[in-house]
């Protein structure tokens, strides 16, 4: 079956930065549009930021500027550059593929932004 394996997540220092990869398997990934979604505790999930297949971004408001979503089709893999960290960005955060009807989850990787 499809799966989406999430890394990179960990502690960082205010201010620091992470980069998230997300590696598919077993799905036409050029097709797909993926994004990054996150989760606080006793938060909503929520977009961060999506490449669709033909390469348009978007951002949610609170990380533009500070964050970038690419992905290299060759690697089957979409990646999150998260720089700026701030406490807020504490979240769970999910890999996301998304065609037509079809949408899958990775696991999910844990971010703790703190001192």
């Amino acid at each position: 079956q499809v799966q989406l394996v999430e890394s990179g997540g960990g502690l960082v220092q205010p201010g620091g930065s992470l980069r998230l990869s997300c590696a598919a398997s077993r799905i036409a990934f050029s097709s797909y549009d993926m994004g990054w979604y996150r989760q606080a505790p006793g938060k909503q999930r929520e977009l961060v930021a999506r490449v669709t297949s033909g390469l348009t971004t978007k951002y949610a408001d609170s990380v533009k500027g500070r964050f970038t979503i690419s992905r290299d089709n060759a690697k089957n893999t979409v990646y999150l550059q998260m720089n700026s960290l701030k406490p807020e960005d504490t979240a769970v955060y999910y890999c996301n593929a998304h065609f037509y009807n079809s949408d899958y989850w990775g696991q999910g990787t844990q971010v703790t932004v703190s001192s």
